[in-house]
């Protein structure tokens, strides 16, 4: 059995895509991830020592976990056997480990396993990897671009190591691009079309830290411009029709989705409207559901602004009428003046903390008996049960309010509630210490 090499790929095609050409073929090729595969990084050294340990590759799109994995085989001269889970199944899984085994037989060493985007593989293909992996008939390298914790059962992950790629800088991009424009063997160079400086810098800003993105896109614009002859710049324009839009790295159903929701939702919590625009702007045009993002709103609007200004909530529950309503892209406005109003509004978290407080009592005494006094009596058993008996009708008593007891017993006098000092609860909470002081001097001197 031959082994299979870490380029036998389409990027030895002169007809693969830019991306796929200008593969690194090494680490001193390997354009990022500095903090695993410089010199002396975690990466560099398990290659370095042969013996290379089962591995998850985490990061967003386009940062390079397929290379990384190929280059991190070719450095241990183990085979690279990759497959998609998108496609493969357990009798793929089950073929590559018979090869595997025949491998090990022979004495030609281990095979590295690559499953690209292993997050798709639901838990009984997952489970079929597993014995395998712990008993060394194959290295795995996963890739994927959502949260391993969540997406890669726990025997597997305990058997791997995680290393978490970040997204590429613009200046990573860019230097990315130069070199596929300079390669005359794989890349462009021998194009004969420049590309002008601020036309690289606007694709590199543009493309989200997705290389393969940027190489794909100078490749058209790089194209589009030789078609029309020699001499031909690319310019910003050039850049921009090739890009035709760009590229927001969100998955309405992955990690981007909750952080980034989470940075809003922190953003008006901290009262700061500009950041507030920023993040709805971000999901907005990245394709989030418009109702998502205003029930979150509508949530804040009780949460963290609550009593400190009522209307939030009454806005927050407009706006979702109004999105309901109106839709995108019209909707914006509605959201937006939602999200300034909840942004600047004091803050208050005093209705969460009030209710939590209740709560821990109500555990306590969930069976406790309403008292007698605040029973209904609607029937002529009840009234002599004292069903109703001493209760005292707020409204017959001065401004409307009267002390009695609400609590069960248990918990009389319990304070639950401790109003804030912000917006409408702490003008509030001035005009109750005034009426309850004008209600105790009444009772210190008596009826006038």
């Amino acid at each position: 059995m031959t082994k299979p090499s870490v380029d036998d790929d389409t990027a030895t095609y002169a007809s693969a895509p830019l991306a796929a050409r200008m593969r690194p073929r090494s680490f001193d090729e390997y354009v990022g991830q500095e903090h695993l595969v410089g010199e002396g990084h975690i990466l560099r050294r398990l290659a370095g020592s042969g013996v290379l340990p089962s591995m998850i590759l985490w990061g967003p799109p386009g940062t390079g976990k397929t290379t990384l994995a190929r280059i991190i085989a070719a450095a241990t001269n183990e085979a690279f056997v990759p497959i998609s889970a998108v496609s493969a199944g357990v009798a793929d899984l089950r073929r590559v480990v018979g090869e595997s085994r025949e491998r090990l037989r022979a004495g030609q060493g281990r095979t590295v396993l690559f499953i690209d985007e292993i997050h798709r593989f639901n838990k009984a293909q997952q489970d079929a990897i597993l014995p395998f992996v712990e008993d060394g008939t194959i290295t795995l390298i996963g890739a994927t671009t959502e949260n391993p914790s969540f997406e890669v059962i726990g025997p597997l992950l305990s058997r791997s190591r995680v290393f978490a790629l970040k997204q590429l800088e613009p200046a990573g991009i860019e230097r990315i691009v130069r070199n596929a424009l300079a390669d005359e063997e794989r890349g462009l160079g021998r194009s004969g079309v420049a590309v002008d400086d601020d036309a690289l810098a606007a694709l590199a800003a543009s493309v989200g830290g997705d290389a393969r993105i940027a190489l794909n896109a100078v490749e058209a614009a790089v194209l589009a411009a030789a078609s029309r002859g020699e001499g031909t710049r690319v310019a910003v324009a050039d850049i921009e029709e090739a890009l035709q839009h760009r590229t927001y790295l969100y998955d309405r159903a992955g990690d981007a989705h909750y952080d980034t929701i989470s940075a809003f939702i922190k953003s008006l919590r901290g009262s700061d409207p500009d950041a507030a625009m920023y993040w709805l702007a971000r999901m907005i045009e990245a394709g989030e559901d418009p109702l998502f993002i205003v029930r979150r709103m509508v949530i804040l609007a009780s949460e963290d602004v609550g009593l400190a200004d009522p209307m939030a909530l009454m806005v927050a529950t407009a706006c979702q009428q109004a999105v309901h309503f109106i839709g995108l892209p019209e909707a914006f406005y509605a959201m937006a003046e939602t999200a300034l109003y909840l942004a600047l509004a004091p803050k208050s978290n005093t209705t969460g903390a009030a209710y939590s407080a209740a709560l821990r009592d109500v555990e306590a005494t969930r069976n406790d008996p309403v008292p007698l006094h605040l029973r209904n009596a609607v029937t002529g058993l009840m009234k002599q049960m004292g069903y109703g008996q001493g209760y005292k009708y707020a409204h017959d008593y001065p401004g409307g309010r009267v002390e009695q007891q609400h609590l069960p017993d248990r918990v009389a006098g319990h304070t639950y509630y401790r109003a804030g000092d912000q917006g409408w609860e702490g003008r509030r909470k001035r005009e109750r210490v005034g009426e309850k002081e004008a209600r105790n001097e009444r009772r210190e001197t008596g009826p006038t």
